[in-house]
């Protein structure tokens, strides 16, 4: 039953994965200097490290947004957010899955009476408007360094389209780390209260409730990512803006420090440190990080370079998504509990009120044995995997080097 429970929150995961995979290889892809199947390898990889790693930051934030304190309105939630965000994304619209989540949340806390919590929201609102800001000048910055760097160091426009290749692919690594570490909490960070899982001892490591929660997360992403990603990842790439290969690094190393400083819990405390206030632990929109960075761009190099149009579809996507998401959420909640009967939650006072029957219901099964097998497979598949794309890619250099000495006998 609890897995039936997850499928919403999975389903989610899905839909951001094909959404937000554009954000991090988009401009790669776009540029043509990396290929769309090892973008979506290295991003499912990276997303699945970064949301068990580093996700548990950002899912705070939004427990105190609004505690969903019943499993059935986990489910329900995080469905009424991802046929929200799927719908968005058949229009090649790449929405913010924070904002679908954020629109749900708040609905949520109307329908059972909650009141949502005006600070935290004002910390996401604001984090909305300064991703973007921040994204733009970190943007701009980088590209002046970048095109100095390609004047002055005098190398070989080969060897600096080489450099470029491999700077993608690491940015790219660095960014769906990031991303996933940062969104995760859009995807589970509603079922964190209702869910109380066994810790997963894996030897040489342990995997607490939340963690095992974000992995699930983490995989559905991933099988977004790989399946659904590319029609997102063509609108980002070109649509906006047709950028060069240094300003498509540019732009995906720039959001990918935007989104590690908002869920990096080590750059917020050494921020105390130092006497500054801390950077809050806030899941940020990527899309309008990545938008942001996009005009950065365009602006330096000319404002007529920018498609507003498409600029505009995208603006209208983020207006939509938390109004729909928030009013779905809504009448999904009062189906749920009147017609089925399911508990979706309940007004709480000073405390998160879950109901300790689901707690003891749940925490009985062992969900964490099921996990412990995916963990598994994934080991030997991956593996399998590995060995069969080194073979691969061994067998289309030996074809590509008989071609070459071909033709040049030929030629002789």
């Amino acid at each position: 039953m609890i897995l039936f429970f997850l499928t919403s929150g999975l389903f989610l995961g899905w839909s951001l994965g094909a959404n937000d995979a554009s954000h991090i290889f988009g401009s790669a892809v776009g540029s043509k200097m990396v290929s769309f199947r090892k973008a979506a390898i290295i991003a499912s990889v990276f997303f699945i490290l970064g949301a068990v790693i580093q996700g548990s930051g950002t899912s705070d934030t939004l427990s105190k947004l609004g505690a969903v304190n019943a499993i059935g309105g986990s489910f329900t939630l995080a469905l009424a957010a991802a046929i929200t965000i799927y719908m968005m994304t058949k229009f090649a619209l790449p929405i913010s899955t924070t904002q679908a989540i954020v629109g749900a949340i708040i609905g949520w806390n109307f329908f059972t009476g909650n009141p949502t919590d005006s600070i935290t929201l004002e910390k996401i609102v604001l984090a909305w408007i300064a991703g973007p800001i921040i994204g733009a000048v970190l943007a701009v910055l980088l590209f002046i360094i970048v095109k100095y760097f390609k004047k002055y160091s005098h190398i070989h426009l080969i060897r600096f389209e080489s450099y470029i290749k491999t700077g993608l692919i690491v940015v790219g690594a660095f960014g769906a780390y990031s991303l996933g570490a940062n969104n995760i909490a859009n995807v589970m960070g509603v079922f964190v209260p209702a869910f109380h899982l066994h810790d997963l001892d894996l030897y040489f490591f342990t995997l607490n409730s939340n963690q095992q929660l974000f992995l699930l997360g983490g995989l559905a992403i991933a099988s977004g990512i790989i399946t659904y990603s590319w029609k997102v990842m063509h609108t980002i790439g070109n649509n906006i803006l047709e950028l060069s290969a240094e300003a498509a690094l540019v732009v995906v190393l720039a959001q990918s420090l935007v989104l590690f400083i908002f869920s990096s819990t080590g750059l917020s405390n050494l921020s105390v440190r130092m006497g500054l206030p801390p950077i809050p632990m806030v899941p940020v929109s990527s899309s309008q990080v990545i938008v942001g960075c996009i005009i950065g761009i365009g602006l330096y190099k000319g404002a007529g370079n920018i498609n507003f149009r498409v600029l505009g579809e995208i603006g209208l996507g983020w207006i939509i998504s938390p109004i729909a998401s928030g009013l779905l959420t809504f009448f999904m909640l009062f189906f749920m509990k009147n017609i089925f009967g399911i508990n979706v939650g309940s007004k709480a006072n000073t405390t998160i009120m879950t109901d300790p029957a689901l707690i003891t219901e749940y925490s009985q099964q062992d969900v964490s044995g099921i996990i412990r097998y995916i963990i598994l497979g994934l080991l030997i598949f991956g593996t399998i995997g590995i060995v069969f794309y080194i073979l691969l890619e061994n067998k289309k250099r030996r074809e590509m080097q008989r071609s070459e000495e071909k033709f040049w006998k030929n030629m002789k």
